[in-house]
């Protein structure tokens, strides 16, 4: 059973910074690639961040320059550091892995919310 479980979330106001974490249960050598994704009502769930097993980072446009994707192979942890926060990064943020032999998986969401 893969579990990922996230926190860090919460409300922050515009300007400010806040830092994910996403705990894998799964050992780390099962895992090809992790990432984050986030929806905000009423849209759709898209990527922000993701991170190959090598260590190589791709960026949403719209976040790029202040989200820092990074991973801590050690503690078998993800994490999402986003500074410089805006409205418009409100959403429920989940964070997802790709393991070897198994598929996808998520976890199970947590809200961000940005005031203005």
């Amino acid at each position: 059973q893969v579990q990922l479980v996230e926190s860090g979330g919460g409300l922050v106001q515009a300007g400010g910074s806040l830092r994910l974490s996403c705990a894998a249960s799964v050992s780390k050598f099962s895992i090809n690639g992790m990432g984050w994704y986030r929806q905000a009502p009423g849209k759709q769930r898209d990527m922000v961040a993701v991170i190959t097993s090598g260590g190589i980072t791709k960026y949403a446009d719209s976040v790029k320059g202040r989200f820092t994707i990074s991973r801590d192979y050690a503690k078998n942890t993800l994490y999402l550091q986003m500074n410089s926060l805006k409205p418009e990064d409100t959403a429920v943020y989940y964070c997802a892995a790709a393991v070897l032999g198994a598929g996808d998986y998520w976890g199970q969401g947590t809200q961000v919310t940005v005031s203005s």
